[in-house]
């Protein structure tokens, strides 16, 4: 089910005062209910893999309930091969769905080079959505166990919530058991202003993934399917509205994701935070898809040793993370060739010590950036969309292929592509996005802007019929994909 689609629009209000009028007997039976529509809202794509999900939460509970069973008895070599069992077997499923045919087909095409083609065949196997995000959260879940971060689950049923949580299931942010899984212990009770604001967040998504986003693709997919033909400045254009299209899509489901958990009185991490603005790619990465980053720091690179030891250690484990964080996007080497991308373009900071210098916000006191900020966010942004075209591309070759054919005179003429009207909407949404720097999302504390209420209506419904009227093609999320 699709945020941005009719049967969200009918099964939310539905859910929602099912939630707080029928279910709000006690939390267990609220709990009870969010697995239940939870898993709806998944198997609204294929429920065949409602099996494989339930499966992967019932063995990391499990695993959390005998790994603290193994600590009591003060036999933590136990509880640690009990974890590695839990990640071992989670990592098996998530890399047979994702990564099967991928290893296969790199490893016949290696055999290729040398001359000795093999016939192995690859499985006709359909990706499971969100199955790398529900993945993830689960493996925290048993390694905070067995760090002893967090009690175990003894209630199924708020666990099973926890792994399912319809908001946030399918495309984050990845949230960790210590942050998400006592909420579902707690009574809740109706917020009327976090609902509220739950709901602006969930318009400004919107905004950002049909207004935004879905009218990128359509010029984005044009032009990169046919880039060959295409002038180095229209390649140029496209590929920088990749760049919003991506940004549009992705924090766009984040800020409907974390506005529809707020409207059931849950707190979900924030998973961007204006990455455009940033000053480097160092604070990029600190502002962009902020809980897979934070992730892969906590569980690999400080187990890895972090910042700490030589200066060759640190810069390997920064490449380890990069090439992680990659492969972990897709099974495809335009997914390696971009992490390591981004890996080189940030150890030049490492190395400097550099890469903890901008860790406040941009322009902090005052309205508008310096020449000097300024420089430094389009220089970024210009690195950051370099990267986004290996992203895109279908394979390494066409990446290198598209960036060749930006050297070109033709990047002086006039891009062919009929674009005013959308470049409205992009400076529309940088403009409120820079004036909201220091909130949460675009339509944030609107009441210390407009304190009139009609004024803040003008707004909402200018939104609202600026998606109805201009709303591109109802695309898929891209990050549906991972």
């Amino acid at each position: 089910m699709l945020f941005n689609s009719i049967e969200f629009a009918v099964f939310l209000p539905i859910v929602f005062l099912l939630y707080w009028f029928v279910f709000n007997v006690n939390i267990r039976i609220q709990n009870l209910f969010i697995v239940v529509v939870s898993y709806i809202f998944y198997g609204w794509w294929d429920s065949r893999f409602l099996l494989l999900m339930g499966a992967t939460t019932l063995f990391s509970w499990l695993s959390g309930i005998f790994i603290e069973k193994f600590h009591i008895n003060n036999n933590k070599k136990v509880a640690g091969i009990v974890s590695l069992s839990n990640i071992i077997l989670n990592l098996g499923i998530l890399g047979c769905f994702k990564y099967y045919n991928f290893f296969v087909e790199s490893f016949v095409d290696a055999f290729v080079l040398f001359g000795r083609p093999l016939e192995i065949n690859t499985l006709k196997i359909i990706l499971p959505v969100g199955i790398s995000f529900y993945t993830f959260q689960a493996l925290s879940y048993s390694i905070d166990v067995y760090r002893r971060k967090i009690e175990p689950a003894k209630d199924v049923v708020s666990f099973f919530a926890y792994v399912s949580f319809f908001p946030q299931l399918v495309a984050g942010p990845i949230e960790r058991a210590t942050n998400l899984l006592p909420q579902f212990y707690k009574a809740r009770k109706f917020d009327y202003t976090e609902s509220v604001d739950g709901l602006r967040q969930i318009l400004w998504g919107l905004f950002k993934k049909i207004i935004i986003a879905d009218n990128c693709a359509v010029i984005v997919n044009s032009v990169f399917d046919n880039y060959q033909n295409e002038s180095a400045s229209t390649l140029l254009l496209a590929a920088i509205f990749f760049s919003f299209q991506i940004y549009g899509d992705f924090s766009g489901y984040s800020d409907i994701a974390i506005g529809t958990a707020r409207l059931f009185g849950f707190q979900l991490m924030r998973n961007f935070n204006y990455p455009y603005f940033s000053r480097d790619i160092a604070e990029f990465w600190r502002r962009w898809h902020i809980s897979l980053t934070t992730w892969f720091r906590d569980y690999i690179y400080f187990p890895l040793g972090g910042s700490r030891g030589t200066m060759y250690k640190t810069i390997r484990n920064t490449f380890v993370i990069f090439l992680v964080s990659g492969f972990w996007h897709g099974a495809n080497w335009t997914f390696v060739v971009w992490g390591l991308f981004h890996a080189i373009l940030f150890i030049p900071l490492l190395i400097g010590k550099k890469n903890r210098q901008h860790t406040n916000i941009v322009a902090e006191e005052t309205v508008l950036p310096g020449v000097k900020e300024l420089a430094q966010i389009l220089f970024t942004f210009i690195l950051v969309s370099i990267g986004w075209i290996f992203f895109r591309s279908g394979s390494v070759s066409a990446a290198f292929e598209y960036i060749s054919l930006l050297f070109d005179r033709s990047l002086f003429t006039i891009p062919t592509l009929n674009v005013t009207t959308l470049s409205v909407f992009i400076f529309m949404l940088i403009a409120i996005e820079w004036i909201q720097r220091r909130s949460l999302h675009g339509l944030f504390q609107i009441e210390s802007f407009l304190k009139y209420r009609l004024g803040r209506w003008i707004v909402y419904i200018l939104l609202i019929t600026l998606i109805i009227q201009f709303g591109g093609k109802s695309d898929t999320f891209i990050y549906f994909q991972f």
